[in-house]
């Protein structure tokens, strides 16, 4: 099953956006981001908009088709903003060759001290990789671990070995280095969970990302699980490993600031997907890629070629597009602010918050200052909060 891409009204052949959603660009930090969906080979649990080899999809041309769109988006923009930040994410970016990788970020104007993160699979990065990644502007990478357990990588269908990735990209000179987790994957044992702590407790980055694992529809995951050949993910098991990241992680200096996301100090968080959830402005290029600008949201077409002859006639790849309600505007703000450690600020007091303060799940002292902040009991159950308070106003 392809991934799908959400419900919209038609977006405009020339990509034209509404004259209040450019009102306020520049007023926030503007960030970048690049999907590239190149993979050597697909995860059996993964439902990314992703292709591989024996599909028969060319990445000749692909930075070619990024830079046409992205020529769109400055016009479209009228002279996009510097870009606080730039992610080039996937798929696996770091197939695409050094040279591709560094005229990609060159053509992107940047603020100075911009972050610039590349996403990579540790067996597709080596110290000389490394080093080109960082001179080509790259200021942070992000490696998927996903687990230290040859048992539990090998369920995930992951072909990496843990490796020696983090030390080189320190001897590359890339101060912020993050590694992603997913725990839950069926069979994974207690054991295992606390071997891939502990490896990355030993790397000594200053940012880990971790998941519990989802098993989506049409990946080979789903269908193990449906077919009785691997257990489904048990919630109590992922709520339990995620208490001991979280009690593992703080022990080390590393503290959440976003749910899924610790970081040691300021610094070291990911300043582009905070743009995410403090809904400020991005242009995402690429096939699938999402962007959001003043309230007007859009996606891009999902096939790379289709993607490619989109950008080759100069016209948007766009596939849809939405323009965002007031009302949805603030229900996207309570669900992605409240999974900041900073919280989501009230605009007045609520008898429901002091109910949910109650039963432990937002802070008590917090809520004296005006703001809603989970606890770690309360992150656990965010959604639940969240409709809970999108119930009154907030």
């Amino acid at each position: 099953m392809s991934p799908r891409l959400p419900d919209g009204e038609p977006a405009p052949r020339d990509g034209a956006l509404p004259a209040t959603a450019l009102a306020a660009l520049g007023t926030r930090p503007f960030g970048v981001y690049v999907h590239v969906p190149f993979c050597a080979s697909r995860c059996g649990y993964c439902d990314f908009n992703t292709y591989v080899p024996r599909e028969g999809v060319s990445r000749d041309g692909f930075v070619d088709a990024v830079l046409a769109e992205w020529a769109l988006a400055d016009a479209v923009l009228g002279g996009a903003p510097p870009a606080a930040t730039v992610f080039v994410g996937g798929g696996t970016p770091t197939l695409l060759a050094d040279a591709e990788l560094a005229r990609l970020l060159d053509a992107i104007p940047r603020v100075a001290g911009a972050e610039v993160t590349i996403e990579a699979n540790p067996d597709t990065v080596d110290a000389a990789r490394l080093r080109a990644l960082r001179s080509a502007g790259a200021t942070r990478i992000s490696l998927g671990l996903q687990s230290a357990s040859p048992r539990v990588l090998a369920t995930l269908e992951r072909t990496h070995k843990p490796g020696a990735a983090v030390a080189a990209a320190r001897e590359a000179g890339f101060d912020h280095v993050s590694l992603d987790l997913i725990y839950g994957t069926p069979g994974e044992r207690d054991a295992d969970w606390a071997e891939s702590l502990d490896a990355v407790l030993s790397a000594g980055v200053d940012h880990v990302s971790a998941y519990a694992l989802g098993v989506e529809p049409g990946t080979r995951l789903h269908a193990h699980v449906r077919a009785g050949r691997l257990p489904a993910p048990d919630e109590d098991a992922q709520a339990r490993r995620y208490r001991r990241a979280d009690a593992a992680l703080s022990a080390a200096g590393l503290h959440w600031y976003e749910i899924s996301n610790w970081a040691a100090g300021g610094a070291a968080r990911c300043a582009h997907n905070l743009g995410y959830w403090r809904s400020h402005d991005w242009w995402g290029l690429g096939p699938g890629a999402h962007s959001h600008v003043g309230g007007v949201r859009w996606w891009n077409v999902l096939h790379p070629a289709r993607y490619a002859g989109a950008a080759a006639a100069g016209v948007s790849p766009a596939a849809g597009r939405e323009r965002l309600t007031a009302e949805q505007r603030r229900t996207e703000r309570t669900m992605l602010r409240l999974r900041l450690a900073e919280g989501l600020p009230l605009t007045e007091p609520a008898p429901v918050t002091t109910k949910l303060a109650d039963a432990g799940l937002l802070d008590r002292s917090a809520l004296e200052r005006g703001v809603a902040r989970l606890t770690l009991d309360g992150r656990l159950l965010a959604d639940r909060v969240a409709v809970t308070l999108l119930s009154t106003t907030v």
